[in-house]
């Protein structure tokens, strides 16, 4: 089992930044891709950014893409979301999640654990 715990959400205007943090415990952390998803209010989950087990590739979403960082630091077991510049569609509840696999990230069904997520929300 790995567990997930998700902070640094908040309320935050158009053009400000926030850094997300998910802090994981149980399993190796280092045997883990990571993702980020985000889900709003009446939408479906969405796949946001992901990063490889040693942080050496990454992908995101052609939204967030040139705004958001997705980094993480294996001695600390916690992966983060920087994310500048955002939008009032950004408005979101925010998950990280950990995957077994090293493909597919963008697909939720590749993603064994999940976190309850932290609230983001960006104000016009």
């Amino acid at each position: 089992q790995v567990q997930l715990v998700e902070s640094g959400g908040g309320l935050v205007q158009a053009g400000g930044s926030l850094r997300l943090s998910c802090a994981a415990s149980g399993r190796t952390f280092s045997d883990y891709s990571m993702g980020w998803f985000r889900q709003a209010p009446g939408k479906e989950r969405e796949f946001v950014t992901a990063i490889s087990w040693n942080g050496g590739r990454t992908y995101y979403a052609d939204s967030v893409k040139g705004r958001f960082t997705i980094s993480r630091d294996n001695a600390k077991d916690t992966v983060y979301l920087q994310m500048n510049n955002l939008k009032p569609d950004d408005t979101a509840v925010y998950y990280c999640a950990a995957s077994p696999y090293y493909n597919n990230y963008a697909f939720t069904k590749q993603y064994d654990y999940w976190g309850q997520g932290t609230q983001v929300t960006v104000s016009s």
